[in-house]
């Protein structure tokens, strides 16, 4: 490299970090948004479909995979280029700018995409004021990646060089580690959204969740998506050897709106 030219394979490996960035941005947004706080689904602004678990639970699965698929994309960019020093030696700072950049990019197009142009989903769905709370986060998630990531760009010139199998090593683990994240179990008394199919019946389906040590606490008009209190973080994944389709975290603001309280028989 001479100057600040980078050649075609640096270049790929700065986009490399750029993906990385745009997917753990998003596995952050989904993680953090759908799942702890539970303050929106991908899709939760879609009027005729904001109380279709089902719908919204396949929307957030797609949106992961997506992710997933980016995760892998900027990981084989930065792969491809492990045994090549001579041409994948830049600066750290450079790979952490373009990281924090991707990071940054996705809560920026996912603000003005995705709330404000499409109205796919606000922030925070039942705030009286959405619009704050999406300026808040555009703010801090998106303005404030890409502002750093634009400080570690102008950084000295000759900062030191990091190693290609360091570099992809760490920010592999990175990305991998906050993906998982969306496996862990929920706290214990959280509540957890269980979705049963049609074949099962009430009776069946309450009599696997007291096994479980669960508390009901509401369930839909089709008898199917049910949402359970357990004792134990893990003890709803008992429910998938009685019928149970998926076992996660609560519906987003919106969708308990449309539920039903239930009562076991003879109380």
């Amino acid at each position: 490299m001479k100057g600040n030219t980078l050649s075609h394979t640096q270049r790929s490996g700065l986009i490399g970090c750029f993906a990385l960035g745009v997917s753990i941005g998003g596995f952050f947004d989904g993680i953090l948004l759908h799942q702890i706080l539970q303050w929106h689904h991908l899709l939760s602004g879609i009027g005729d479909r904001a109380a279709d678990l089902r719908f919204q639970v396949m929307a957030d699965g797609v949106f992961h995979a997506a992710m997933y698929i980016l995760l892998l994309i900027g990981l084989g960019f930065l792969w491809r280029q492990r045994r090549d020093p001579d041409t994948f030696q830049f600066a750290a700072a450079g790979a952490m700018a373009w990281t924090f950049m991707g990071f940054g990019a996705w809560h920026l197009v996912d603000a003005v995409l995705s709330h404000w142009l499409l109205g796919l989903h606000r922030v925070k769905m039942d705030s009286p004021n959405p619009f704050f709370w999406d300026l808040l986060w555009l703010a801090v998630f998106g303005l404030g990646p890409l502002l750093l990531g634009w400080r570690f760009l102008k950084g000295p010139p000759h900062a030191p060089s990091s190693r290609p199998a360091v570099l992809v090593f760490c920010l592999s683990a990175v990305a991998i580690g906050v993906a998982a994240v969306s496996l862990l179990p929920t706290a214990r008394g959280a509540p957890q959204t269980v979705l049963f199919g049609k074949e099962s019946s009430a009776s069946e389906i309450m009599l696997a969740i007291a096994a479980a040590d669960g508390s009901v606490v509401s369930t839909d008009a089709s008898g199917t998506i049910w949402v359970v209190r357990f004792e134990s973080p893990l003890a709803g994944y008992q429910l998938y050897q009685s019928g149970a389709i998926i076992v996660g975290g609560a519906p987003a603001a919106g969708c308990l709106t449309y539920s039903v309280p239930v009562v076991a028989p003879g109380v």
